[in-house]
Formats: C-alpha cells, structure tokens, sequence
C-alpha cells in the first residue's frame, strides 16, 4: 500500500525556532527555525523514503474563517517573533528547490489542509502519516491514518497508542476539545472541566451529545450546573476544533511525488543561509585524494630524523595532534601532523614502529625551538596535549579558528570541517568516518595507520591554507593588534588557567544535596496539600491545570500566553497563594541541585581533585570569554543556598587564599570614556556613588537627600542605557507607567546631554559601516540595522549601542589578564590565577604573597588604558568563594 506524508510545516519551524539556539547567515539575517526545518525534514526522508510527500503551511488570512464564529480565536496568542516569520518564506521556497511539493491555502489554516488531504488519501487508499507533535490532529487517527511525531525519535500515535494516550478513542478527540477546550487557539472549552473530567464523562456517555441528553444521570449537582450554562460553549468549541475535510485540495496524486532537487540552485540557496553542513549533500564537492596530494606517514626512525631536521630549518610550521578523547587532560597524545607547504604534509605516529620516547624526545626538541614558530586550528587544545607530554609550545604565530572568529564573530562554526567546506568546497573525511559512533565508537590509536595519517595530514594542510587566506582578511580588517596582541597570547594564560583549575569541596557540596533534596520532599508535599492531588510539578501542563483550573487563579494578562506558568508570570501571582511561593522554591532548590550541588561533584578530576572548565575565545560575538564544562562563570550569588554553593568553591591548600579583583562600573565608565559627557566625568573623577549622583539629577535633590528607591531607579536607568533599554523595559522593570518612565528618561539625556549624542553616533556609524568597533579595533557585524522589520532594525541598534561598551570591557580584562601573568612569571610567583568571571579575576595564593599580589594586580588592572575616568579595582580576600 502506498503512503503519504503530510509535514506540518508550521509546527516544525516554530518547534525548531525554540529548540536551536540563535543562528544567522553571513547578512544577519534569522536562520535557526529554516535550520531546524530542513534538518527535520531531511530526516524524515531518510528514514521513511517517501515516494508522496508534501509540505502544508498556514495559507494567508488563515484564521479568518474560525474567526468569524469566534473573534477571539487565537486572538491571544504571542505574537509569533519578528525573525520567526521571514523564514516561513524561505522554508517555503526551499521546498521549492528541494523537490518537495507544497500547499498552502489562501483563508485555510495548515490544520485544514492536513485533514482534507489525510481524508482524501484515505478513500483512495492510501495510508496517511501527519508529520506533527500537534495532538489537535490526532482526531484524524483510524485505520489508514496515523500521526507520525518525528521530535520524538517518529513515535507512531495508532488507534491503540491515542487510546493510551488521552485514556479515549481517537473518534472522541473532537468531543474532548470540546469540553477542555484549546489554550493555545483560545478555544474556551467549559469553565472548569479538565482532561481528567472529559475522559470520565465521554468513558461514560461515548459522545458530546449524549452528554447533554443525560445530565439528569451525572451525579453532581456543581457539574450538572456547569454544563447546563456552558453548552452553547461546548458546542462552539466543537465548532471551532472541528477541522475541514472538505477543501478544494489537488486530486492528482503525482501533485504529491516527490521530485528531484535542483541541486545547483539549492546550493546557492544553502550558501545564502550559511548552511554549510548542508552543502554536501548537494554539491560535487572535490575530495582530498582529488588533489595531487604528498602526505607521508613517517613510521622509522630514519625518516623521523630527516623530516625534523627539515622542520628545524623552518620560521614557522603547521601543527596538529590526534588524541584519544576530546577533554585536554584525559587525552593521550596518538600521533603528530606537520605541515610547511600546501598539499604536503606529515604524520608521525607514536604507536608506529618508532619506539614511543624516541618520538617524543624528537618532538619536544623541535616543539620548544625557540626559533620556530607553530600555526594550528584551536591550537589551545594543541597546547595542552603537548604539555601532558611534558612539551611546551613556546612560540605561537598563528591560529586559524581565532582568526576566522574574529572576522565573522557572529558566526557560530569555526570548525576546520566547515571552514574548509566553505573556503574550498572540499568535504574533508568526518572523524565519524575514522572511529565510528555510539557503542561501535573506537580510539584514535585503533584506527589504521595509513587511515589516521592521511586523516590529520590534511588537518594540516587545509590550516596551512586557510592561514594563508585569513592572514590577509585579518590584515584588510585592521585586526591584527586583537589577534596577535590579545587574543594569542592570552590562549597560553587560558590554558594555564583550564590545567590549574578550581578545587571544590564534595564532601560539602554532598551534604547540601542531602539537605535541598529534604527540603525538595517538603515543599512536593506543600504543594500536593494545596493542590488536593499528586501532579508532575515539572509539567508546565499538569501545573496549569492545577493553578488555572483546579485552584480557579487567573494569571494576570500578559502578551502572550495567558496560561503560563513561567517564573515572571508566577512571580505576580505571589500571595494570591501559597502554592506559588512554594512552586517558586521547588524550581529554584531543583536548579540549584541539577546546575551546581549534583552536577559540579561529577566533573572533579579524579587525577587532580579539581574541577577543570574551559575557556572559549570563540564564542560571543562581543569577545567575551565563555565558560563551559562546567559554567563556572554563572554560580549564583545573591540567594542564601547561592552562597553556600560558593563556599563549596575554596584553595585546596591550608594557609591559601583567594584574592578576588573586580573592575568596578566598568561599561558605565566606558560610556563616560566615548560620550565625553561632563557630568559622567565628574561624577566618576570625584568618585561618588554614580546611582546616587544620578538619582539627585535626575530628581532635582541634594545627593545626601536620594532616597534607596531613587537610587535602585537611577541604577536601573544607568544600567538599562547600555543595553538601550525602551520606556517600556523601564517601566516593568521599576513599576512605573511607560509615560513615567518616558519621562524619567528624557530627564536623564538632559541631565547628560553628551550620553544621547553618543548613542546616537553608534546608532550612524553601524548604519553607515554595518560594523560596531570595540576600543581595539575588535569588529562585530551589525546587517540587522537596515532590516526593514521595526523590531530587528530596533535590536540591531541596542546592539550598535552595548557592543562598544560590553566588547571594550572585554578587551579591558583580556590585557588585564596578560599583563598580570607577565608579572607573576617574573616574579615567579606561586600563586595564579584560576577564573575570569567577565569583570573580575580570581587568584589562589598563598598568605605570604597576599600583599604582592593586591599590589601588583590592582596597579596592571587600573592602568591598561588611559580613560578620561579613572579605572577603580576592588580587591578581596577570602578564604572561599562566598568571601570573596
């Protein structure tokens, strides 16, 4: 039998919007939801192999029919985000060039389509499978037609798998959207009756109709009430649930074939989106062994003695390792790949036929030439294999994924796969290809040698290439100061830092865990006797069952989903009951133990007892560094439990202390810096309190008279400037009116009249270059600020404005950090530092070089530039975390 696939195309962009994080092409322009759809997509061709396919989406004015039994259907729903939908567009017109056929209807939603084409396929016997996690469409469900839920790993809802699912046979569904009715399309269903009570009443009465002709034998009165005074309701909501089967659909089934692609045009279409994964699958893209390649495997001592005496004689050299695992301290080192010219290259494995210390003392002769200067792609890592070797790389000159951030810092591939995809259209061979995947997964130093040599050889050489290439581009962009003066040398300190890392205390940390999850049990407890039954608390469902329907609470209103359950929606239902308190406390005591009390313990080095993060260079699009693995720059500070995580964190050495060094307003003292504004100046050369000062402008009052609410408005403002925050940001934030808070800010541009000019100056220039500047020179491409959505072209603009000052601040720290590690190699110091948490460094030191380091730290960290406001450090002493 024949079957036919109908994609929900709707659900699966807005799925895949909310699933992948943030994701844009080379112009700036949303691609995360089009991503996540082809991905999907493609899946399910390559799973299923449909010969009928078709992708159905919302036709113009789709809601309008509905809409006309109902005004406010779907009325409610949040407005769907700006970037959200231009790429229903572009998925529609990949289809296109795909082969895919596509539907949409003009005045018909997707749902509609769905359904007429599911009943048509089914009198022509076909059987039918809904591409969708959308369980409004699992009514249509019966012998030939099945909904397909691809999110989850293509669970298959048939008869009997809707029956356990909604306790209901699929032929009652309509009747059971009836009664609970739809949230999320703003179909009311009758007041009070959720799916527990639907499922009781249809079980007993079969239909919505037999309902109403037996109410004499539903023996509540409360409930026989309810329906007697919601039926025209429920009848409405049937309406409104009730999908069309009837369009005028195509009735040709080759309408439905799926076609071959127009490989040339969709590679075009692919490059456009910066989707260069996706390119392989339709490009002839050229192999490595297509080129006339020259990589040797060196595997006896003879040609090891003659490659490196050639390698001794050059400037600079092309480096890369294989290792066993992925962690920089885990991995052992398998074999070594060099590269001086383009298409030939060398490995040298060391477990080849060449005794292993040999290689090694070969290696650490050539690795720690100080005439010689090495290039590699995330070289960081490099480094580290090296030193567990007991080598160290004492010169760097180049590094290729650095190199390739700074000059797109918003894109978020840098790997050598995709550069070398995008630079030369080759498809190197995936490492997958080398050591398989899952539990067939091998090691690096099983796979064949010929295999692993040609492997990294053309790791090699592909970052010779690309150095070529991205050493001209950074010398073009004017980037060469924040390459080779910050961001090179600071991967040496980073990585020094990752090999130090941060002891924490388990044991600790251990009994805090007994002690939430006590607490954990309590408050599940408080919440069940609230609630008057056993729920998943977890489930954003089930909980809104309970506070909306079971509790009767109405959430305040708010754009968007009125029936929310998410913390700021909570935030002000507090009071109304003692479950919301109590639901808060759950949430945050879980966090707590998931993100840090359960977690962090399981990331302790068993060789060293620390826990060893790692600091990415490459990540934001602003410089600053992110932590991962774990997050070490996110440890809450401000609750109780917060501090006592912290405490957890402390020198493993008796007599050791932590010495904690934070910039103090450092992003305000840059807008002082770049707007030149008078009153910032003074302000911050007489060292008063800048939320303070602010607060007595903007309120005419003597500073001595501002009261704490002034100050935490001031503060807000001060702060919100930089992030250009609108009248209405303001005014949710303190509790204010939007004309209040519109007022509060024109005061403040009046009262630093230099600050509006300067915001203003960013806003031109990115107009103008596409391009913010940070104090260096670092570059952040900006496209958005032509688009001609109000909304992006507004987000694009805040960032023209927080860029110079968030990118500056990062720029700041970074030569902070290498001019403080200058010094402690000097003066050859045992204490170092171990995290940079955005505008604070911490050291673990010992008693005696206390006053060293408070010295020495805060002189380098107030004085890397010459601001027309002076740099102010506050320097702490702890001995944990919680102290410092």
């Amino acid at each position: 039998m024949d079957k036919v696939f109908i994609i929900d195309s709707v659900n699966y962009l807005f799925r895949s919007y909310y699933a992948i994080g943030p994701m844009t092409n080379k112009a700036g322009v949303s691609t995360s939801a089009l991503y996540g759809f082809i991905r999907s997509v493609k899946k399910l061709i390559n799973d299923f192999s449909p010969k009928y396919l078709i992708c159905v989406f919302d036709g113009p004015d789709s809601r309008a029919s509905r809409q006309s039994l109902y005004s406010d259907y779907k009325m409610h729903r949040k407005k769907a985000p700006d970037d959200l939908y231009p790429q229903f567009e572009m998925a529609f017109n990949y289809c296109y060039l795909a082969g895919i056929p596509t539907l949409r209807m003009e005045g018909v939603e997707a749902d509609d389509t769905m359904a007429t084409i599911a009943t048509w396929a089914k009198k022509k016997d076909f059987e039918t499978y809904i591409c969708t996690s959308d369980k409004d469409l699992m009514q249509m469900v019966d012998d030939k037609t099945f909904v397909l839920n691809a999110h989850k790993n293509n669970e298959l809802f048939d008869e009997k798998r809707v029956e356990e699912f909604f306790g209901i046979e699929p032929k009652q569904l309509l009747d059971y959207l009836a009664i609970v009715g739809d949230k999320s399309d703003n179909i009311p269903g009758i007041e009070g009756f959720g799916p527990k009570t639907a499922t009781t009443l249809l079980k007993e009465f079969n239909t919505l109709d037999s309902i109403f002709d037996n109410l004499e034998k539903i023996s509540s009165e409360k409930k026989r009430d309810i329906l007697t005074q919601e039926k025209e309701k429920a009848y409405l909501s049937k309406k409104l649930a009730t999908l069309d089967l009837n369009l005028d659909i195509p009735k040709d089934i080759d309408f439905y074939l799926l076609q071959d692609p127009q490989k040339k045009k969709l590679e075009e279409f692919y490059k456009e989106m910066s989707f260069l994964t996706l390119l392989k699958d339709v490009t002839d893209q050229k192999k490595p062994e297509d080129e006339n390649l020259n990589y040797q495997l060196i595997n006896n001592e003879k040609e090891l003695n003659d490659l490196i005496k050639t390698l001794e004689n050059e400037k600079e050299i092309v480096v890369d390792t294989e290792t066993t695992e992925l962690h920089f301290l885990l991995a052992e080192l398998v074999g070594v790949g060099f590269c001086i010219k383009k298409t030939q290259a060398f490995y040298i494995p060391l477990n080849g036929k060449i005794d292993r210390n040999t290689v090694l003392a070969k290696l650490k002769s050539l690795i720690e030439n100080e005439n010689i200067s090495f290039i590699g792609h995330n070289l960081k890592y490099d480094y580290h294999i090296f030193l567990n070797s007991s080598i160290e790389i004492k010169n760097i000159a180049f590094d290729t994924l650095l190199a390739s951030y700074l000059i797109n810092p918003q894109n978020r591939r840098h790997s050598l796969d995709a550069l070398t995809l995008e630079k030369f259209n080759i498809a190197k061979t995936p490492i997958k290809d080398l050591i398989g995947t899952g539990k067939k997964q091998i090691s690096m130093k099983d796979v064949d040698l010929d295999k692993i040599s040609n492997y990294c050889s053309g790791d090699v050489d592909y970052t010779f290439r690309l150095k070529d290439l991205f050493e001209k581009e950074i010398l073009d962009n004017n980037l060469e100061k924040v390459l080779y003066d910050i961001e090179i040398p600071l991967l040496k300190i980073l990585a020094k830092m990752e090999r130090k890392g941060i002891f924490v205390d388990k044991d600790m940390l251990s009994i805090m865990s007994e002690e939430i999850q006590k607490k954990l049990k309590l408050l599940e407890g408080e919440i069940f006797s609230e609630a008057g039954k056993h729920f998943n608390i977890n489930s954003p469902k089930q909980l809104s069952e309970v506070l909306y329907v079971d509790l009767a609470m109405t959430p305040p209103k708010k754009k968007g989903s009125t029936f929310s359950t998410s913390a700021d929606i909570l935030e002000k239902l507090k009071g109304k009951s003692p479950i919301i308190d109590h639901v808060l406390s759950f949430r945050e005591y879980q966090k707590l133990l998931s993100t840090y009390v359960d977690a962090i313990p399981k990331q302790i080095n068993p060789k060293t007892n620390r826990v060893h993060s790692s600091f990415s260079q490459s990540t934001t699009a602003t410089g600053r560094l992110a932590s991962r693995n774990p997050n070490l720059q996110n440890i809450p500070i401000r609750s109780e439990e917060g501090r006592k995580i912290r405490e957890g964190f402390r020198p493993e050495k008796d007599g050791w202390f932590y010495l904690s060094s934070d910039y103090s307003q450092i992003e305000l003292k840059f807008l002082a810096h770049f707007s030149e504004d008078p009153n910032l100046i003074k302000a911050f050369n007489n060292g008063d309190d800048i939320h303070a000062f602010t607060a007595s402008l903007v309120y005419s009052v003597p500073i001595e008279d501002v009261t704490k609410q002034m100050r935490s408005n001031a503060k807000a403002v001060n702060f919100g400037i930089i992030y250009g925050q609108s009248a209405f940001g303001l005014s949710e934030q303190i509790g204010i009116t939007i004309k209040e808070a519109k007022a509060f800010i024109d005061t403040y541009f009046k009262r630093y009249p230099n600050i509006l000019k300067y915001l203003e100056t960013c806003k031109k220039l990115v107009h103008e270059k596409k391009i913010a500047y940070t104090i260096t020179g670092r570059q952040r491409p900006i496209i958005e600020i032509d688009n001609k959505n109000p909304f992006i072209r507004a987000a694009a603009e805040r960032l023209s404005i927080n860029t110079p000052l968030q990118g500056s601040a990062a720029d700041l720290i970074k030569i902070a950090m290498i001019e403080i590690d200058k010094e402690i190699t000097k003066r050859k110091l045992k204490g170092y530092m171990i995290l940079q948490i955005h505008d604070e460094l911490l050291f673990e030191i010992p008693e005696d070089e206390i006053e060293v380091f408070k010295s020495f730290v805060k002189d380098k960290m107030e004085n890397v530039f010459d601001l027309k406001v002076p740099l102010r450090v506050d320097i702490e002493i702890g001995k944990n975390l919680a102290e410092c």
